[in-house]
């Protein structure tokens, strides 16, 4: 396997997952591979700027400066997005919601830093399709109670239980696959662009890296996020 993290300009770009360096795991040899170097720089970027904001905030002064506004400006526009669908419950779910709208966009703009996203790996999509499968469901035993669940899922007759579970089981499957398939095609499309044209790929895939990394990418982020607070506000119910 060859050992490249970045996406770059070389004879050997490719899209896809490569090892790094193994281990051995019980007896088994178990890789690190550039998803698990891009997710840790990915992670440690948002540790940085958590940590920095946290101090800018417990030194807020009345007259913000420029961090302390970017730092205001993330958390009212996240809130103001979540209050928006979910409404009277949208502080119960801010932090998480907010956690993963910036955890997916980091992941997506990563790109631009020369890094293979996380997200192109349906490793990392699946967990978070996963999670938010397990809170929708969650929410709707705690607000709907065992009796209303049910009486859903044979809704509006008992014969379409089956159809019904199926639906349920698509709901992670669809989020995950949406956002790793989105990332992964302009993955694919910068490296057929690097790979195939090489010499004369200078300066103008800038525009490229404009459209997939920073448009798809806040897209897929906002797509992501709002299907979620949707399964979310639609679990709870009216007595929610």
């Amino acid at each position: 396997m060859t050992n490249g993290i970045l996406l770059n300009g070389s004879a050997d770009i490719d899209f896809m997952i490569h090892g790094v360096f193994p281990y051995q795991f019980f007896g088994q040899t178990v890789w690190i591979t550039t998803t698990h170097i891009c997710l840790l720089i990915v992670l440690l970027l948002i540790l940085a700027f958590a940590i920095a904001a946290n101090r800018a905030m417990k030194h807020a002064s009345e007259v913000p400066g420029f961090f302390q506004n970017i730092v205001e400006l993330v958390v009212e526009k996240l809130d103001g997005m979540v209050k928006m669908v979910m409404g009277k419950n949208a502080t119960k779910f801010a932090n998480y919601i907010g956690t993963i709208f910036i955890f997916i966009l980091i992941s997506n703009f990563s790109g631009l830093l020369g890094l293979r996203p996380p997200t192109a790996d349906y490793g990392v999509t699946l967990p978070l399709g996963l999670a938010t499968f397990t809170l929708i469901h969650y929410n709707k035993l705690k607000h709907k109670k065992l009796k209303g669940a049910l009486a859903e899922l044979c809704d509006p007759w008992p014969i379409w239980a089956p159809i019904n579970i199926i639906g349920y089981i698509a709901v992670p499957v669809s989020l995950s696959l949406r956002l790793f398939a989105n990332v992964l095609s302009g993955v694919v499309m910068m490296a057929l662009v690097y790979g195939l044209l090489r010499v004369i790929a200078i300066g103008w895939p800038a525009v490229l890296h404009v459209y997939f990394d920073l448009f798809s990418g806040a897209i897929q982020t906002y797509v992501f996020c709002m299907l979620t607070m949707t399964y979310l506000s639609d679990a709870i119910g009216e007595e929610g």
